[in-house]
């Protein structure tokens, strides 16, 4: 039964191949999005900016508050204080 399944399923293969590799490129992005260095930068960033006069405080508050959420969303694409129905 093993190699009918196979040969049945073989042209799907690259299918499966592109879903692999697209799952795989969503982890790295998600462990970039998510490392410490990488938030500090951006918050950093703001900071500057801020300073600089180009944004506004509540604007500062904005975008910080936008990493923020980016970095504690979960998995399912919810935030924490979203309720699933």
């Amino acid at each position: 039964m093993g190699l009918l399944s196979s040969i049945f399923t073989l042209p799907i293969a690259p299918v499966r191949g592109v879903i692999w590799l697209g799952e795989v490129i969503q982890d790295q992005v998600e462990q970039k999005l998510r490392d410490p260095a990488a938030v500090r930068r951006r918050i950093e960033a703001i900071d500057e900016a801020a300073a600089a006069g180009e944004l506004s405080e509540e604007e500062r508050k904005k975008a910080q508050q936008e990493v923020l959420d980016a970095l504690i969303e979960r998995p399912g694409g919810t935030k924490p204080t979203e309720e699933k129905e």
